[in-house]
């Protein structure tokens, strides 16, 4: 069986984490994920305490595995869900949109690994330096928030600049994704754009229609111009944002623009006005799969690929 450090470190069967997607990763995907051996994720997105709270009640009346929640540090509802994790004693916080470093010392001292998403080398030594468990080193390919620097370019340099487990992030769908982010040095791998279509998630029927019909060509990149850019399958949505970024919108009115997207996507199926987030990966998502199955192919396929890259070496 695949197995790494990261495993052992956090007490889980399979070195694969589910992606915190907002307004996806809720209790229903998340503990199927953690059931299958995985790392699942709540997203605490910009929900405030007590969303969290029923979300990891719920989770744990489904599994008694390990499991994270993703803090996104843009939250207005930040300082309250900082303090909801350690409340409620969650074993992992992975966090994204910024640095943690405000609450990384408590976090520690409550015995919680912390995780941080970094898209630089640069944050993640500052982090590393803090006491992060490990690193997610998440690429330009990936669905949702995104920085510049390709998985296949990030990864390396980030295994090379610190001496904890990194976790590899971005176009990864499959076992020969996994393999080769073992052979870039990451130790574990996050999964977003794939779980999008479990049977578990419970985005609505048109947003994962729109990600099995997508090809290499489906996504595009918004927001460059505000500071923080989105990745999202092209939609009437991204198209209209796309046009009035180009005419010279200002951040404030194009943050009015993007206000509810992701919720009209993943949870009204409104294709015209919502904001699918996903991954350039999605054109290899052609099935819907169980949690289960999807943990299982990524971990079994990058066996295979991992036990028969031999033949290369005479």
């Amino acid at each position: 069986m695949l197995k790494t450090p990261l495993c052992e470190l956090l007490g889980i069967e399979k070195p694969v984490f589910q992606g915190g997607m907002a307004w996806i990763a809720d209790a229903s995907l998340a503990s199927a994920v953690s059931e299958a051996g995985g790392l699942g994720i709540i997203a605490a997105m910009n929900a405030d305490a007590n969303w969290l709270r029923d979300q990891i009640h719920e989770l744990r009346t489904k599994t008694d595995k390990p499991f994270g929640v993703n803090v996104m540090l843009m939250s207005p509802f930040a300082d309250e869900v900082a303090q909801v994790v350690i409340d409620e004693r969650v074993p992992v916080v992975v966090t994204g949109a910024g640095n943690p470093a405000k609450y990384m010392k408590a976090w520690n001292e409550a015995g919680i690994k912390v995780i941080p998403v970094v898209a630089s080398v640069a944050l993640a030594r500052l982090v590393a330096r803090r006491g992060a468990t490990a690193v997610v080193a998440e690429g330009t390919e990936s669905g949702g928030h995104i920085g510049e620097t390709s998985t296949m370019a990030l990864v390396p340099q980030v295994v090379d600049a610190v001496d904890i487990p990194v976790v590899a992030a971005g176009g990864i769908a499959d076992g020969r994704g996994v393999a080769a982010a073992f052979m870039l040095g990451a130790a574990g791998v996050q999964v977003g754009t794939r779980f999008l279509v479990a049977d578990e998630c419970t985005v609505s029927e048109q947003y994962k229609e729109m990600v099995l019909k997508a090809n290499d060509t489906s996504t595009r990149a918004t927001g460059r111009s505000t500071g923080h850019p989105v990745r999202a399958l092209k939609s009437p949505f991204t198209n209209a944002y796309a046009k009035s970024e180009a005419a010279g919108a200002s951040s404030e009115e194009l943050g009015a623009m993007g206000t509810g997207a992701l919720r009209k996507a993943a949870m009204d199926g409104n294709y015209e006005e919502g904001s699918f987030l996903c991954g350039q990966i999605a054109g290899m998502v052609n099935e819907c799969q169980s949690a289960r199955e999807i943990v299982d192919d990524l971990v079994d396929g990058a066996e295979r690929v991992l036990k028969g890259a031999s033949a290369w070496v005479a």
